[in-house]
């Protein structure tokens, strides 16, 4: 047993960066509860006496309550929480439908908040633990045809931003990853992807070289998820983990121009902003 071997819960645990992050707890010693599609799941991750898989869509809040009622049962306590899992709902906003935006919040943010709510009572009573959220660098900065998905993952950083507060009183730390482009499988359809369901005229030829843009980067993304699982286990070790973690060169490139541009639009309206008080 390692010194500091701890329990990882790892939502979409069946491909993408779950297989990855689980990949990495295991061979770093610790013990995972992988949840998702269960024979996905034992593909993917095979087995081991540390390692639990349990069917979970993060949907239904009573799933999370039995995953991890099932953790609990096996493992005793649960130590970090990786709300990995997620889908992508791609197109111009006027294109992606109402039920197709509301799809998208219900597995990444309310997903999330529901394996949250079932996991920390366990957390409060072990008055220790670690909730980690993957975001996006979409959840920082917007972008064309992304509308419904960078929707979803800048509520999520509010969310997770404003748990921190809620939680540090009982030693649960929290921490949001925000990736850039890694080689998984959210560009894949029938995967991951969803396209919108709409068709405008006006975005007609827009959506016709936009879509084959995003289907060639499947397989040519930079990132390498497995180097991204080994890091995120390193940055949960941490006696003060992040609050936020950027994750891949283009993340960072893209965020740190983002808070550039912030200043520079507060500093081009300065005066105008800081006397807005009533005269005294």
């Amino acid at each position: 047993m390692t010194e500091n071997r701890e329990v990882w819960m790892i939502t979409g645990a069946g491909r993408g960066m779950g297989v990855d992050i689980a990949k990495a707890a295991l061979a770093a010693g610790h013990q995972v509860v992988a949840t998702g599609r269960t024979g996905t799941v034992e593909s993917a991750l095979g087995a081991s006496d540390d390692l639990l898989i349990v069917q979970l869509d993060l949907t239904k809040p009573g799933d999370a309550e039995e995953a991890t009622a099932a953790a609990i049962d096996r493992f005793g306590r649960i130590d970090v929480l990786v709300n990995n899992a997620a889908n992508f709902y791609a197109g111009y906003f006027e294109e992606t439908s109402d039920a197709q935006v509301r799809a998208q919040l219900e597995t990444n943010l309310f997903g999330p908040m529901n394996v949250t709510r079932a996991v920390l009572p366990i957390m409060r009573k072990q008055r220790s633990g670690h909730i980690i959220t993957i975001s996006s660098q979409a959840g920082i900065v917007g972008g064309e045809f992304i509308a419904a998905y960078a929707t979803s993952k800048l509520a999520v950083e509010g969310w997770m931003e404003s748990l921190r507060y809620d939680l540090e009183p009982y030693g649960i730390r929290t921490t949001i990853v925000e990736p850039g482009f890694f080689r998984t499988e959210l560009l894949v359809e029938d995967a991951s992807t969803i396209w919108a369901e709409l068709s405008i005229d006006d975005y007609a030829d827009r959506t016709a070289v936009t879509i084959p843009g995003w289907r060639n980067m499947n397989g040519q993304q930079a990132g390498d998820p497995a180097k991204l699982g080994t890091a995120l286990v390193r940055i949960a070790g941490e006696d003060h983990p992040p609050l936020r973690w950027v994750a891949g060169a283009d993340a960072v490139a893209v965020i740190e121009q983002k808070a550039r541009d912030i200043l520079a639009q507060i500093d081009a309206h300065r005066e105008l902003s800081i006397h807005l008080a009533h005269d005294a």
